[in-house]
This record gives C-alpha cells, sequence and structure tokens, in this order.
C-alpha cells in the first residue's frame, strides 16, 4: 500500500511540475537596444517621421510629477489580429477611375508593410452596401431556394481586382471578412433590400447556404474568406441596403442555420461575428448569444462600431465577462463629407483615441470603413457621402492623405499580426498609450497626445529609460528591437 501511495506521489509531482513553467522572468533589457520613434504631429510636416539615437540611462524609480510611460514586458494579453479598412465597391471603383501610377502608390501605401502602413486585416461586403453605385444582388430571382443564379459576376469588374492587388501587396498575414447589409430582396418581409425589413422565417436556411455560396465563388477567384458577420448594423432601419435582427433573431439564425452550414461546408474553420453595430448595447446583444451554449459554440467574437456614443467601457465588460471570445472593431468612418475640411487634424484624433481605447480594452483587430473614396465622398448610391483616409480625385487623378491615414498607421505599420498586449502605463492623464510585443520580439509603445501642449516625457523599462518629447496635438509610435 505505501508503494502505491508513493507511485501516485511521484505520478502527480511529475504532473505538476510538466504543467507549470519553470522559466524564470526574463527582464526586458534595455542594453544595446536601438530605439526609434515616429511622429505624426499638428502644424508641423512631420508624418509617420522618423528619429532615433535615443539615449537609455538608469532611472530605477519614477516619480508622479514628470511624465513617464512604464512598460511591463512580463505581463502579456490578447493576441493582435490586425488592422485594415473596408474593400468596398467605392473604393475599388474609385480606385480604377485613377492614373496607373497613383493605383500602385495608394497599394503600396496600404498594404506594403515596409513602405506604407501594412493593413492586415480587412473588410468586404457580400452584395451591395450603400458604397456601390447600385444596389443589387447575387440572384435577384424570386424564389431561387437553390440559388442556381446566383452569380458574382458583378464584382469581377472592380472590387475583386481591388481585393487581389491588396492580398498581392499585403503577403500572407492578409485576413478578410464579409458582411452583408441585406438578403436579396425575395428573401425579406419588405420585399425590399433597402429600408430595413426581416430575413423571411421560410428563407433562413437559404440565406445560411447564400453566405457559403458567396465564400466559395471568391475561392474559386483566389479571394479565400477569413471570417463572416451576421448582419451589418441589425438595429438600424436605413434608406440603403438593411435588415433588423433582434438578438434572439441572431442567436437562432446561427444556432439552427449559419453555424451549422458552416461547420459543414467546405469553409469548417471561418469565423462567424455577431452584432456587428455600435459599442452601446454590445453587452445585451453579446449576452443573448452567448449564453446559450449551442449558438455560442459557432460564434469567434463580436464585432462593433463607433456611430452612437463611445460606450469604450462596455468594450471591458465584454471581455471580462466573455474570456473565450474576441472583440473586432468592425466599422467606422467621419461625416459627413465637406471637401474643404479634410485637413482638419480632429479627424486624426478621432481614429487615434478610439483605437487605442479599443485595444486596451481587449479589441484584437480594428477595421475602417472606406479605404479609399472619391472627390464627392462617394460613389454612394443613397448619397450619405463620407470621409476616407486616402481622397481620388477622379477628375484630376490627384491623391489627398488625410491625417487619418498617418493615425491608423502608427497602429497597423507597428503592431503586427501575432502580437501580444502588454502593459503600458501612463502616469498623466494627458499621455494615453498602448503597447505591444510582436512576433520578432520588437516592441511598439505608442502614444497619444490630445491636447495642446507639448509633454517631454520618460519611457521607463526595468530600472532604465529613455526621453523624447509628446509634442502637441500628436501621435508617436517608440519601436524598440
Amino acid at each position: 500500500m505505501r508503494y502505491k501511495i508513493f507511485a501516485l506521489l511521484f505520478v502527480f509531482v511529475t504532473l505538476y511540475f510538466s504543467c507549470v513553467d519553470q522559466t524564470k522572468i526574463q527582464p526586458f533589457d534595455l542594453t544595446n537596444k536601438n530605439i526609434t520613434v515616429y511622429v505624426t504631429a499638428k502644424d508641423t510636416d512631420q508624418r509617420l517621421a522618423k528619429t532615433d539615437g535615443f539615449e537609455i540611462s538608469e532611472f530605477p524609480q519614477p516619480n508622479e510629477r514628470d511624465a513617464a510611460i512604464m512598460i511591463d514586458t512580463n505581463k502579456k494579453f490578447e493576441e493582435f489580429v490586425g488592422i485594415g479598412g473596408a474593400l468596398t465597391d467605392a473604393s475599388a471603383e474609385t480606385f480604377y477611375k485613377l492614373p496607373a501610377e497613383k493605383q500602385q502608390e495608394i497599394i503600396t501605401a496600404y498594404f506594403d508593410a515596409e513602405k506604407g502602413i501594412g493593413y492586415s486585416f480587412c473588410r468586404t461586403h457580400i452584395h451591395s452596401c450603400d458604397f456601390s453605385s447600385e444596389s443589387y444582388a447575387y440572384t435577384e430571382t424570386d424564389g431561387d431556394t437553390l440559388l442556381e443564379n446566383f452569380d458574382i459576376e458583378h464584382d469581377r469588374k472592380f472590387k475583386l481586382p481591388f481585393i487581389k492587388q491588396a492580398i498581392a501587396a499585403a503577403g500572407p498575414d492578409f485576413k478578410l471578412f464579409a458582411s452583408p447589409w441585406s438578403p436579396p430582396a425575395w428573401m425579406k418581409t419588405n420585399n425590399d433590400m433597402l429600408h430595413g425589413g426581416k430575413l423571411k422565417p421560410e428563407y433562413r436556411g437559404v440565406w445560411a447556404n447564400y453566405f457559403i455560396k458567396f465564400m466559395d465563388e471568391y475561392s474559386k477567384e483566389g479571394v479565400p474568406i477569413w471570417g463572416l458577420t451576421v448582419q451589418n448594423e441589425p438595429m438600424a432601419v436605413q434608406r440603403w441596403e438593411s435588415c433588423i435582427f433582434t438578438a434572439q433573431e441572431e442567436r437562432d439564425f446561427v444556432r439552427d442555420y449559419l453555424g451549422p452550414a458552416v461547420v459543414n461546408s467546405s469553409f469548417p474553420d471561418i469565423k462567424i461575428i455577431i452584432w456587428d453595430h455600435n459599442r452601446g448595447i454590445m453587452y445585451q446583444r453579446a449576452k443573448v448569444v452567448y449564453d446559450d451554449p449551442e449558438a455560442s459554440k459557432y460564434v469567434w467574437g463580436t464585432g462593433f462600431h463607433w456611430y452612437v456614443n463611445d460606450s469604450f467601457d462596455n468594450v471591458r465588460l465584454h471581455r471580462e465577462a466573455f474570456p473565450d471570445k474576441h472583440l473586432v472593431f468592425t466599422e467606422g468612418c467621419v461625416f459627413p463629407f465637406n471637401a474643404d475640411s479634410l485637413d482638419l487634424w480632429k479627424w486624426g484624433e478621432r481614429y487615434g483615441e478610439s483605437i487605442l481605447h479599443d485595444l486596451n480594452k481587449g479589441t484584437v483587430a480594428w477595421v475602417d470603413w472606406n479605404v479609399l473614396l472619391d472627390e464627392t465622398g462617394g460613389p454612394n448610391h443613397v448619397y450619405n457621402l463620407c470621409y476616407a483616409p486616402v481622397i481620388g480625385d477622379t477628375k484630376t487623378g490627384e491623391i489627398t492623405y488625410m491625417n487619418s491615414y498617418y493615425y491608423l498607421g502608427h497602429f497597423s505599420k507597428f503592431i503586427r499580426p501575432g502580437a501580444r498586449r502588454i502593459i503600458s502605463s501612463s502616469n498623466k492623464d494627458e499621455l494615453l498609450t498602448t503597447a505591444y510585443i510582436n512576433p520578432d520580439n520588437s516592441l511598439a509603445i505608442v502614444v497619444l497626445n490630445l491636447t495642446g501642449e507639448d509633454m517631454p516625457f520618460k519611457t521607463w523599462i526595468e530600472g532604465k529609460a529613455f526621453e523624447t518629447k509628446s509634442q502637441a496635438h500628436s501621435i508617436l509610435t517608440i519601436v524598440v528591437n
């Protein structure tokens, strides 16, 4: 009996030590590190402007008086998926109206990680959305329940070639997810792709198969789909393509139709994302789905927008309540469009503040709306025109980079897919910050100053520090490698 007890103890101890990480925590040492700072600042010509040559000194204890950012690389959190924008009909149509050299410039600027800002995670739409020149579906034949007339020919003219160029420039880390704005009119209670309405119950299975058919056709074109959102803005009756789902209706559609259709398709690993609307009621929407185990098992995460209130705390609450689910900012833009206001600094700061808060509260990916629009803020078939970080003038062939492009770039260029968020603590309310360790072990620290005052600060890491300055109304990214 004694030998059996000792044997059991031996097995227990062996299992225990095999499960515990016995590696000692290795402090991040700034010695012999290269430090580069990239700055974008108001009232200067600095746009992702590079500076280096920072001196590292001993700095055992920051104080509460002098501004400091304190980094702890040993506390790692969620894994980063990527940042990008939406590859819409409007972006693609504008793109192909520009001169060839401008087209190449835009592709490089957005998707080349070395020469541009390295977009790696993008969105597109399933048939038309408001940012299309017309409203259309892939089958408009009433009662086509077998989808025999399903045809993506419309997308082959502009959108698919545009997406393919983006994929080629971005490389293997690029991911694309797709969202529907509405089912075809014949599937809906109002017989209209526009103005809300609901999916008719008898077409739930057909609509789920429509998603699969879309992914299949795009796959044949060499455009793999990484994920799907169930419905763009499911609580908004819009004058453009829209469709209403209550939380319970979305739950039931995922559980009984879309989830099983995906699992039994050629794309069983596709990520399903619920909600895809504003932060305000995202917790309630998520709770209804995730409290149902049969629905929850199909869902990868929750998507959200920024159009009604900031409600950043709801992102944190979601992360705390559903730690096994992912958070994705799936759409945001500024509007209404005014060609005389392209250089207003507030547009970029809107992006910087939102991205930083969302990331710090657990968001793993962040996606802007249209990557490119024309000189009118379109094209858009219902004329709800907005800004994009890059505006292409189809009359002159010139392109304009709004400061939002650079604010986005301070995150997308330096925080790469697979990075892990770490602690970046500021002792000043005026300095907002986040930080990540990249797969190549480089450290990226973003610092945002929304005030009108310059602010020198030190970056503290394990008893050492280096000093830089956050200029008034600026964003900077510190890269340590």
